[in-house]
């Protein structure tokens, strides 16, 4: 009895909410996008979004983010703010140069017809952020349109295009996020392509971007650091990734099939965690260090009480501090060829 009254008052509260505000609810509601997170575990933020399950429904919506009929990436929206909490998506290779497309918005928030597909569409919109918000951003407020799901890491035309919603984008300080943010992501795209192979030798990485607002106010209690007094300009950045890593110390694969005069499984494998932060602020050009998901989750932990950040499961290692060494592809396949090589004379020289 007391399980169907639960059910009944979760119908009604539903119905109470505007049609477009109650079409998801968890991430799960929707397979498809269950698959942009680990496991298809969500993140874990007290007071937002705990065990998959959005704590504030009227504040906070799931997005999974639809274009041309396909689900490209997740979001967790705040509509008090008019800005992302955060975006999820699989890394599986970048794409192409960036696409000229103009921005969009998510229909569901607003009532428009409750379409789940984001439109190019109107100016002005009550809960969520619209282009007009941006107009003369930096000039006003030194901030310009901060990508979560990066472009840049979007394997194709299509997914790139995707990435062109404000729901997931933030005002972002303009030096901040063409400087030492862009660098970042540029960084963090070369290592996924290097470090995160699952086990058919394809890239594929899962990431979480997200942003910590401002809760700088006036006397009057309105926000103190908002873009056209509607839309938070949030204080931190942040951004982790995990993924399957097959590599012995980064460099040799480890195959998972050995063969001589027998077959054996080598099960050397290990998954692969790291981390990136930063405060959305003017400042001399620092490159953003990478850091361990644990220090992540403990820096977080500090803007959501009364409970433990997560953003990844258990599998994914919470350190130790990871290397600061940035490999490009050619050094990488220079030093396999090199140890291969090595490989291959020791061998010779032990048949001769």
């Amino acid at each position: 009895m007391m399980g169907v009254l639960n059910h009944l008052s979760t119908l009604l509260l539903l119905s109470l909410l505007p049609p477009a505000l109650s079409h998801v609810v968890k991430f799960s509601n929707v397979t498809d996008c269950e698959k942009f997170f680990l496991d298809g575990t969500t993140p874990n933020l007290p007071g937002i979004l705990v065990d998959g399950t959005v704590q504030n429904q009227n504040r906070y919506k799931p997005i999974c983010q639809l274009f041309n009929n396909t689900y490209r990436f997740a979001t967790l929206y705040d509509t008090t703010n008019r800005i992302p909490v955060f975006s999820a998506y699989t890394f599986t290779g970048p794409g192409g140069k960036r696409p000229d497309q103009s921005w969009m918005i998510e229909p569901q928030l607003n009532g428009v017809n409750n379409s789940p597909e984001m439109k190019n569409m109107g100016e002005h919109y009550q809960h969520q952020a619209g282009n007009y918000d941006y107009s003369n951003s930096i000039p006003i407020k030194g901030v310009n349109k901060g990508h979560l799901f990066p472009c840049s890491h979007a394997h194709d035309l299509d997914t790139q295009k995707s990435t062109f919603t404000l729901t997931n984008i933030v005002p972002q300080v303009v030096s901040f996020n063409n400087g030492r943010w862009k660098e970042m992501e540029e960084n963090v795209r070369e290592k996924l392509m290097t470090d995160c192979f699952s086990n058919n030798r394809k890239i594929k990485a899962y990431v979480v971007t997200g942003a910590v607002p401002s809760k700088n106010k006036t006397l009057n209690n309105t926000l103190k650091n908002a873009l056209n007094n509607r839309v938070n300009i949030p204080d931190l950045m942040w951004t982790a990734y995990c993924c399957y890593n097959n590599t012995l110390n980064n460099r040799v694969n480890i195959p998972d099939l050995m063969w001589t005069a027998y077959c054996c499984l080598n099960k050397m494998k290990k998954w692969k965690a790291e981390a990136h932060w930063g405060w959305n602020k003017k400042g001399k050009r620092k490159t953003l260090k990478p850091e361990t998901l644990g220090e992540l989750e403990k820096e977080l932990n500090q803007f959501h009480q009364g409970g433990r950040v997560q953003v990844f499961p258990k599998d994914c290692p919470r350190g130790p501090k990871p290397s600061t060494n940035q490999l490009s592809w050619k050094n990488s396949l220079e030093r396999i060829s090199s140890t291969v090589r090595n490989l291959s004379n020791s061998t010779m020289n032990r048949i001769g």
